[in-house]
């Protein structure tokens, strides 16, 4: 084991994406431009339910709740990124990485808790549509959220915890575009195998488990919807599923990419791929299928336009 501890290094340095100098400026808008996109088209979802009575319901109310946590997930890790590629300071005060590492561990798993959330209401919605009103009351729906933050935020301070007990060395270059809990442990000259433990359980817990309740949700709905006794009622069901899915598709896909996909010897440059589809893509989309894929959306926007007309004539 290395000497040293962790009062040795007092910052880290980011290396930011592996693209090359004069490539810098393109990408610097590109990803400017995206993150933009993300917080205006997230932003516009939450007003649209907050303003739009028709929208008052647990699903919307689920959504909104993702909304909110897509702009917190980007805002994590992009802003620092494009200061960086603007600047050229690469450096992060090591308070700040670990601080930047709790929140992008919160945020993601916070991202997936209320997708599972989601899934049981469509589950309920459709499963028991005369029971809906009645299961998914006010006080379920914000039971569920804190319950979403609870199981977050002890995910995310566990990592923290176990992390600010390690020592770090002389190395303090992170070869990504933030504080990356694997990166960090990476640079660690501790002991790192009860970090890797609490990584594979909580992560099995985290990411495993929620998607066996959505799996379970949408076979229910499935069996449901073949159940259906017009075409009319299966086109019903499947426009209020149809952007869950797209989103939970496009979510765990870049999971499997990053897990189970086997690793080439350019790692480290696939799990920055896979943090810049959760951080930027995955928030940047997010809007465009809600919006795109559902009616209800859709007739809000409408209404809010035709409202904004009026109030300017």
């Amino acid at each position: 084991m290395k000497s040293g501890n962790q009062s040795s290094i007092s910052e880290f340095l980011l290396l930011g994406l592996p693209i090359l100098p004069e490539q810098q400026a393109m990408f610097f808008t590109l990803f400017l431009g995206m993150y933009l996109i993300t917080v205006l088209g997230n932003l516009l979802i939450i007003l649209l339910i907050r303003l739009d009575s028709h929208l008052h319901t647990p699903m919307y109310f689920f959504l909104s709740c993702l909304a909110l946590t897509d702009i917190s997930l980007s805002s994590v890790a992009v802003p620092k990124m494009l200061i960086s590629m603007q600047t050229q300071e690469q450096s992060i005060p090591f308070a700040g990485c670990v601080t930047q590492m709790y929140f992008f561990i919160f945020f993601t798993d916070l991202d997936n808790f209320l997708l599972t959330s989601m899934a049981y209401d469509r589950y309920v919605a459709i499963c028991h549509p005369l029971r809906y009103t009645t299961i998914m009351k006010e006080g379920l729906c914000t039971l569920l959220v804190a319950v979403c933050w609870i199981l977050s935020c002890t995910n995310a301070l566990t990592h923290t915890l176990l992390l600010a007990q390690l020592s770090f060395c002389a190395d303090n270059t992170i070869p990504h575009f933030f504080c990356d809990l694997a990166a960090l442990l990476k640079l660690s000259c501790s002991d790192i195998s009860l970090n890797e433990l609490v990584i594979f359980t909580m992560g099995q817990a985290v990411i495993t488990l929620p998607l066996i309740c959505i799996l379970i949700s949408y076979g229910h709905i499935g069996v449901s919807i073949l159940k259906a006794p017009s075409t009319k009622g299966i086109c019903k069901a499947l426009s209020t599923c149809s952007s869950h899915l797209c989103v939970v598709s496009l979510y765990y896909g870049t999971i499997i990419g990053l897990y189970f996909v086997p690793s080439s010897s350019a790692s480290s440059d696939k799990d920055i791929i896979a943090s810049v589809m959760y951080t930027v893509v995955t928030p940047l989309l997010n809007p465009f299928i809600y919006c795109l894929r559902n009616r209800d959306i859709k007739g809000a926007l409408e209404r809010l336009f035709n409202r904004a007309i009026v109030l300017f004539q």
